[in-house]
């Protein structure tokens, strides 16, 4: 089976759960940003959870259907259309060959996660098929897609039925204002106290400059620094550091002024100073984020870092049981 790209959309790339293990080569953990999303997508259409989908930013591709499949689209609200008629999104779908899946305008969100069932089937790159498209590396020919390719689908399993549907309470959104809880880094102690406090004050925007490599905030005070002597091999401004890792999810704020997290597309180390690490949990969240969205940091601790990982994994749980099949919820009692 294949799918034919009539209109790529924006920016519309294969992601799946990304490539762990290369980090420490400067190779990103790049895949989805919503990764939430993509699993339930994908568990929506009988894959596996971390099989390769598409992911669209702000607008959604027009792909033309040589056969029968099962679709369904999560994250962001970009309602989908076949043949012009539109179709529930966080909702298993049929799309019979020769029609075409488009999409109407954005609603809420960034990014929509497309999984067709048997999952797109790219190549694997170093244990994956997403695409990290600064290296040119996997995904569709290690770039976004354009018009006139042609996407290869695998095989789908026994489990593909339309009509499942991913329950209310397990849509997780941003707030208003967004809050993205944050461990305060290694370098916190370079701001002022009146400085940190401010920081956790302040309500920041999302900036255009926002993408895959990092999402950029404005409009809070520029950062004061605690006065020090220039390091030996650490640049002159005082948010420069001797170069060092950066955690993905870091905050650094370049100058001292406007806070950039990085995602998953970003650089393993370098130069700048970091005022904490946003924690796991809500790093989905940065990636449904539209420029302009108010947001504000809020500093917690190690514990509530951890019962807030341990509260997604309990979503990701009720997300497969409200979504497996009668064999496999059998299996589970069993």
């Amino acid at each position: 089976m294949a799918i034919k790209v009539k209109s790529p959309g924006l920016a519309t790339t294969v992601q799946d759960l990304g490539r762990p293990g290369f980090y420490h080569l400067g190779i990103p953990l790049s895949g989805a940003m919503d990764r939430f999303a993509l699993r339930a997508a994908n568990l929506l259409v009988g894959n596996d959870e971390g099989a390769a989908a598409l992911e669209a930013v702000f607008m959604g591709p027009e792909l033309a259907f040589t056969e029968d499949a099962v679709v369904a689209v999560t994250g962001a609200e970009l309602p989908p259309k076949i043949d012009g008629e539109v179709q529930d999104t966080w909702t298993s779908f049929e799309v019979k060959a020769g029609q075409t899946l488009s999409f109407d305008f954005l609603k809420s969100g960034a990014r929509g996660y497309v999984a067709v069932s048997g999952g797109i089937d790219v190549p694997v790159v170093l244990g994956s098929r997403s695409t990290y498209a600064l290296g040119a590396l996997g995904g569709f020919e290690g770039r976004p897609l354009a018009a006139g390719d042609t996407l290869p689908v695998g095989d789908a399993g026994p489990n593909i039925r339309a009509g499942r549907r991913v329950p209310e309470a397990l849509r997780r959104g941003p707030g208003d204002p967004v809050e993205l809880r944050m461990l305060p880094d290694i370098y916190w102690h370079r701001l002022t106290e009146e400085s940190q406090a401010q920081f956790l004050a302040d309500t920041w925007a999302v900036a255009p400059e926002a993408d895959r490599i990092g999402y950029r905030f404005r409009g809070g005070e520029p950062l004061a620094f605690v006065k020090r002597e220039q390091p030996f091999g650490a640049g002159s401004d005082p948010s420069n550091i001797v170069d060092g890792c950066y955690p993905y999810g870091s905050i650094q704020v370049p100058g001292g002024t406007e806070p950039i997290v990085l995602h998953r597309d970003a650089v393993s180390g370098g130069g700048y100073f970091m005022v904490g690490t946003v924690i796991s949990a809500d790093m989905d969240l940065i990636g449904q984020l539209q420029p302009h969205t108010p947001a504000r940091f809020v500093a917690v601790d190690m514990d509530t870092a951890l019962a807030a990982r341990h509260a997604r994994r309990k979503m990701l749980a009720d997300l497969r049981a409200a979504l497996a099949t009668a064999d496999e919820k059998e299996r589970i009692s069993a």
